[in-house]
């Protein structure tokens, strides 16, 4: 009866065993990609699965969205300027199915095609595209990487490129040269400025000439202006026909003579 008892003990342990190794739970952002003989059987959803043991493997994997830094690479452009460029890559599993059958390791594998297709992107565009046009290249980027891993069920939703290093000598001549530009355009505005300003007086002249009282008036305007500035200086006013008749007096005084 003893024996009996301890047979039937050992086939419970070793059902319950069994048991413990043939129940999986598979979480909210897991799928479970059965394995049946070594074959593809059958993509497991979220909760609890049963696995039979020695003919099945169930491999998980996680479906939530990756971020993974690409390690800087020394780039140089189209125009032969050499650059530290690094980026970060946002890809998830949208089939779990492909991401084990189709390849090795699929995490590696995007991390490899993202720094290929970075230093190829990055090696065909210029500097002043790599610095103003950020937004165009992160879009190519993605787009080629995300044809690439597409077959393998990885969708690449994102790719940005953080930080771009330029050599010190670079960065001084890239100041000087904004240096330069503003200088540029300071003397292109002050040039304006003054063109303006000789066709404003041109106007104003020939409006004066076509009104000689304007003259006057003028000449009044500028008497009050001064007056209201509280100085010292005292000004008498003398009418232009009187300064002509002198003038007039005297050249003819020193004809005389």
């Amino acid at each position: 009866m003893g024996e009996l008892y301890g047979a039937v003990g050992i086939v419970v342990f070793f059902f319950l065993i069994v048991v413990a190794n043939a129940v999986r739970i598979i979480r909210e952002w897991e799928r479970g990609v059965l394995l049946r003989f070594g074959r593809f059987d059958h993509v497991k959803l979220p909760g609890i699965r049963f696995v039979w043991p020695v003919i099945d493997k169930l491999i998980v994997i996680d479906t939530r969205v990756v971020t993974m830094d690409v390690p800087k690479q020394e780039i140089i452009t189209r125009d032969n300027v050499s650059v530290m460029v690094d980026a970060v890559v946002f890809f998830q599993v949208m089939n779990a199915e492909y991401a084990i059958t189709k390849v090795e390791n699929w995490v590696k594998a995007t991390s490899l095609q993202a720094q290929t297709t970075l230093r190829s992107v990055i090696g065909q565009a210029e500097l002043d595209e790599l610095l103003a046009e950020r937004d165009k290249i992160n879009t190519k980027l993605q787009s080629i990487i995300d044809e690439v891993t597409e077959p393998w069920g990885i969708k690449v939703t994102a790719v940005e490129v953080r930080d771009v290093t330029l050599p010190e000598s670079m960065k001084r001549a890239m100041a000087n040269q904004a240096e330069t530009e503003r200088e540029r355009r300071a003397k292109i505005i002050n040039a304006e400025g003054e063109a303006q300003a000789a066709q404003k007086l041109i106007e104003a002249a020939n409006t004066i000439s076509a009104n000689p009282q304007a003259l006057q008036l003028r000449y009044l305007q500028t008497l009050r202006e001064i007056g209201t500035e509280h100085n010292t200086t005292i000004v008498f006013p003398m009418p232009i026909d009187i300064v002509e008749s002198l003038r007039k007096a005297l050249d003819g005084f020193g004809g005389g003579n």
